[in-house]
């Protein structure tokens, strides 16, 4: 997530929005500003479920707009919650966490941004673009360190949500090995890769061995 790269955007394709605000006037100037914009559009509050992507214009980012926040996405009818764009003047590192697990995918200094760009941000992030100022990407990633050396070692896991075994075994599926093949290679039973196999894919909800393959693959775990 380093700065913010604006990719090609259809000129066809129209984003819809939501926008948050617990002030009316600062809700009312970015809708007004996002509305002046053909590439978006900002939907009524009772449209809101519909929404790609949700803007949220606030001077601090507390837990009452978290909340919100997580409230809008849960209402969402879209097969996938909106992503979310913060625009504040204050940003705590501590609630970096709580945020990103709300959405959170671009934050931009509300004093600073301008229409042009925060609709381009708007943009940028409904196609899969993030963006985090510098020092809070050194926030998350100290914080995902930390977790990978408290939480998911000592229980056998990475960040990816696999243990090591899965990984090895997976690695192995994903080069055309068999049951017995695996087995012999890394000194187990038949039954143990199958169990390996069987809880994981039982996790993760996934469906038979070329889906889990395909899923650790997506995660970067192999």
């Amino acid at each position: 997530m380093s700065e913010l790269k604006h990719p090609a955007v259809d000129a066809g394709a129209v984003v819809a929005i939501a926008v948050h605000a617990s002030d009316p006037m600062t809700g009312l100037g970015a809708t007004t500003m996002l509305a002046a914009d053909a590439r978006v559009k900002v939907l009524a509050d009772t449209d809101a479920a519909r929404a790609e992507v949700i803007v949220v214009v606030e001077d601090d980012v507390d837990d009452g707009v978290l909340t919100s926040l997580r409230e809008m996405r849960a209402e969402s009818v879209l097969e996938s919650p909106p992503r979310c764009v913060v625009v504040t003047e204050r940003f705590r590192s501590d609630v970096l966490m709580a945020a990103l697990e709300c959405g959170m995918t671009a934050l931009v200094k509300r004093s600073t941004v301008e229409g042009d760009e925060l609709v381009r941000t708007v943009l940028a992030v409904n196609q899969g673009v993030a963006y985090l100022p510098p020092r809070l990407q050194g926030t998350l990633l100290r914080k995902l360190d930390r977790m990978q050396q408290d939480v998911l070692e000592p229980n056998g896991f990475t960040l990816s949500g696999l243990s090591a075994r899965e990984r090895d075994v997976l690695r192995m599926v994903a080069e055309g090995y068999g049951t017995d093949e695996i087995a012999t290679a890394l000194a187990y039973s038949e039954s143990t890769v199958k169990n390996v196999l069987h809880g994981m894919m039982s996790r993760c909800g996934l469906n038979n061995r070329a889906h889990a393959v395909a899923f650790a693959m997506r995660s970067g775990a192999i």
